[in-house]
C-alpha cells in the first residue's frame, strides 16, 4: 500500500461513524502531504489523524439542533476514566455507555421517629464534559442518547414528572399523574417511561422513640406503576398489591420500602424485585397482573443489579460469585443458563457485548478486605485486565460523601 492509500484509509477509519467533513477534505490533506514529501510517513499520518479528529469533534449545527456532546461522548469506542477522582468531576465512559449522572445520599431527620434519605444529583454537562450539581431533583433517570432525563421534584412521592432537556437544563414538559410517583426508569429504546407509584416516601425510615428498640418495620407503600409514552405523556396505571409478606406459593413476598419497577427489554412486562432466595423477581403485564417469568434471558435478571442483559441480549449480568480473582461475578448465558465468572464485585452496566463497568474493591494490603473500598472499573469476559475508571470510595456504606452512579447509553 502506498503512502496516499494509507493516509486515505486512515481518514476513512477516523470518520467512519462521524458526520461528513466536507467534499474534497481527503484530497486537501493529500495535497498538503505532496507539498511536504520530505516528511516521514509517520508524521504525515499523525497529522492527517489530528486534522480529522478536529473536524469530527465540531458539533453538527443542523440536524443536531444544539447537540454539543464532548468528544468522549461522540466517540463511542473511547474509554474515558479518571482514577484519581471520587466522586468524578470529568466524564467517565466506555463503549456505548457513559456515567450520565451520580448522586450522593444524605440522611435528613424529619421527626423524632422518622428520617429520610435524600439524593443530591450531579448531571453530566455535555458541553464541558464535567458533572454539575442539580440540587432541585429528588430522582433522576437519564434516557438512552443522553438528551433527556425524567425528574421528580424534591418532595416524594411526586404528583408530576418533568422531562428535562439535558443540553439546556430546562424542563421541556410536565406530566401530571393521578397516583404519586417515587421512582422512574426508561425503556431500552427510550420511548417508554416506567413510573413506580407510592403512597409514602419510599426513602423514609422509621425509628421508635426508644433508641434501644431498633428500626420499625413498615409495609412498603408501593401501589403499582405507570407505563407512559414519552412523546404523549399518556399511559395506563397498573395496580400491584403489596401483600402481607407471604405469597400463596410459599415464597417470601416482602419488598423493600423502595422497590422500583422497570420494563423488560421487549417491553411486554415490568418486573420488580423481592429479596427472596429463589427467583428474586416478580413479573407483571402492563395491567399489573402477575405473570410467570418469561422463557428467555429475563428470567435470569437479578433484582438488585443494574447491568441486566447485554446489548445483543445473549448474556445477563449475574450476582457476586466469590473470590476467584480477588472478587468475581457471574455472567449468565441467556439461552442455556450457563455461568461464567468475570472480574468485579458488582456488575453495573454493559459497555459492549463482552465488556462491563463494575464496582471492584482495592487489592492493596489492608484495603482488599473491605467490601466498601470500591472504585469503578472496566472488566472483560475472558480477560484478567481491569481498567480503573474512578477513584476509590472511602469509609463504609453509610459514610458521608459516598456516591452512586447513574449510567445511560450514549
Amino acid at each position: 500500500m502506498n503512502v496516499d492509500d494509507l493516509v486515505r484509509d486512515t481518514l476513512r477509519e477516523q470518520a467512519a461513524e462521524q458526520p461528513p467533513a466536507g467534499p474534497g477534505f481527503a484530497d486537501w490533506v493529500l495535497a498538503v502531504r505532496r507539498r511536504r514529501r520530505n516528511r516521514r510517513l509517520v508524521t504525515v499520518v499523525a497529522a492527517a489523524v489530528a486534522v480529522v479528529a478536529v473536524a469530527v469533534g465540531v458539533p453538527r449545527l443542523d440536524s443536531g439542533k444544539g447537540d454539543v456532546r464532548p468528544s468522549g461522548v461522540v466517540d463511542r469506542e473511547k474509554v474515558s476514566g479518571h482514577p484519581s477522582q471520587s466522586p468524578p468531576h470529568e466524564l467517565i465512559a466506555a463503549g456505548s455507555t457513559a456515567l450520565a449522572a451520580y448522586y450522593i445520599p444524605t440522611t435528613v431527620k424529619k421527626s423524632a421517629t422518622e428520617t429520610v434519605t435524600e439524593r443530591t444529583y450531579w448531571l453530566l454537562d455535555q458541553k464541558t464534559g464535567t458533572y454539575a450539581k442539580a440540587p432541585k431533583w429528588s430522582f433522576v433517570a437519564v434516557a438512552p442518547g443522553m438528551k433527556t432525563a425524567a425528574v421528580l421534584e424534591r418532595t416524594l412521592p411526586a404528583s408530576r414528572i418533568g422531562l428535562l432537556d439535558l443540553a439546556t437544563g430546562e424542563v421541556k414538559r410536565w406530566i401530571q399523574v393521578d397516583h404519586k410517583v417515587g421512582g422512574l426508569s426508561f425503556s431500552a429504546d427510550g420511548r417508554k417511561l416506567v413510573a413506580t407509584t407510592y403512597t409514602y416516601n419510599p426513602d423514609a425510615q422509621f425509628q421508635p422513640a426508644d433508641p434501644n428498640v431498633g428500626e420499625i418495620e413498615r409495609p412498603s407503600s408501593r401501589t403499582g406503576f405507570y407505563v407512559l409514552d414519552v412523546a404523549s405523556g399518556k399511559g395506563p396505571w397498573g395496580p400491584v398489591a403489596v401483600g402481607d409478606g407471604r405469597r400463596a406459593d410459599g415464597r417470601n413476598g416482602q419488598i423493600n420500602n423502595r422497590q422500583d419497577f422497570t420494563l423488560t427489554r421487549d417491553g411486554r412486562y415490568v418486573w420488580g424485585g423481592v429479596p427472596s432466595e429463589d427467583t428474586g423477581k416478580l413479573f407483571y403485564d402492563l395491567t399489573g397482573t402477575e405473570v410467570p417469568a418469561p422463557e428467555n434471558g429475563d428470567k435470569y435478571l437479578t433484582w438488585f443489579l443494574g447491568a441486566g442483559r447485554s446489548p445483543n441480549g445473549k448474556l445477563v449480568a449475574g450476582d457476586f460469585a466469590g473470590e476467584k480473582w480477588h472478587t468475581s461475578s457471574y455472567v449468565i448465558d441467556s439461552a442455556t443458563g450457563a455461568k461464567t465468572e468475570i472480574h468485579g464485585q458488582e456488575l453495573l452496566a454493559w459497555a459492549d457485548d463482552r465488556t462491563l463497568i463494575a464496582w471492584d474493591i482495592g487489592k492493596r494490603a489492608g484495603t482488599g478486605k473491605s467490601e466498601f473500598h470500591q472504585r469503578l472499573v472496566l472488566v472483560t469476559i475472558g480477560s484478567d485486565k481491569e481498567v480503573p475508571l474512578s477513584g476509590f470510595h472511602k469509609g463504609t456504606d453509610v459514610s458521608a460523601g459516598r456516591w452512586k452512579p447513574v449510567f445511560a447509553r450514549r
